[in-house]
C-alpha cells in the first residue's frame, strides 16, 4: 500500500481532530496554520465546569469557592493539548485567568508553565470591570512579538466575547492573528469531538 503524501493526511487527520462547526474545514486549518506560523494566539474558553458564573462566597484563592471543571472538563483539557501537539503545536506561551477552573484548564492541556495573567479574569459577576480587563488584555497583546510562537490564553465566555465578537463553549476557542493594529480573527477551534 502506498503511503499518502503528508498535506493529504494533514487535511484527513485535521478533518478528524478538528470536526466541522458552523465554518468549513479550510477555515480551521487557516487557524492552525496561524498559530504555527507566529504571532498567532489561541484565546480558548475553560473546559467543561458544570453551572455558570460563581458562587456568592466566590475568593479568588480559593477553588472551594468557585465553580471547577468536573471529570469531563479535565478529560477535555488534557484533550484539548493533545490536539495541539498532534498539530505540532508545543511550544507556547501559556496565560491564564486566576479562576481555578481555567488553571487546572491550562496545567492539564499539558504545554508548559502557565501564568496567570489577571487581564483574562472574568468580568461576568462584575460588569464594572469589563472596560479595564478589556483594556489591559488588549495592551498586553499588543506589546507581544509579531513573530514569536503561539500564545494560548485560557479564559472565559466573556472575555472572549469581548475580544472577538464571537461566542463560545467550553473548551472551544478563537483564533487571532496578530498584525498592526487590533489582533484580527483568523477562525475557531472546537476541541470537543
Amino acid at each position: 500500500m502506498k503511503a499518502l503524501p503528508f498535506r493529504i493526511l494533514l487535511v484527513i487527520l485535521a478533518g478528524i481532530c478538528l470536526p466541522d462547526l458552523s465554518i468549513g474545514a479550510s477555515e480551521q486549518l487557516d487557524a492552525v496554520r496561524t498559530l504555527k506560523s507566529g504571532g498567532g494566539v489561541l484565546m480558548i474558553r475553560h473546559a467543561n465546569a458544570p453551572g455558570s458564573g460563581d458562587p456568592a462566597n466566590f475568593k479568588i484563592d480559593d477553588c472551594a469557592t468557585q465553580r471547577n471543571l468536573d471529570e469531563r472538563g479535565r478529560a477535555q483539557a488534557r484533550a484539548i493539548g493533545d490536539v495541539l501537539r498532534h498539530h505540532a503545536i508545543g511550544k507556547v506561551r501559556l496565560y491564564s485567568s486566576q479562576w481555578c477552573r481555567c488553571l487546572e484548564t491550562a496545567r492539564l492541556m499539558n504545554l508548559g508553565a502557565v501564568q496567570p495573567l489577571p487581564a483574562l479574569n472574568s468580568f461576568f459577576d462584575r460588569p464594572d470591570d469589563r472596560e479595564g480587563r478589556i483594556d489591559a488584555l488588549k495592551a498586553f497583546l499588543a506589546k507581544q512579538p509579531r513573530d514569536g510562537g503561539p500564545i494560548i490564553l485560557v479564559t472565559h465566555y466573556v472575555t472572549i466575547a469581548a475580544m472577538t465578537g464571537e461566542g463560545v463553549s467550553s473548551g472551544e476557542g478563537v483564533v487571532l492573528q496578530l498584525k498592526n493594529g487590533p489582533p484580527q480573527v483568523v477562525g475557531r477551534l472546537n476541541f470537543d469531538h
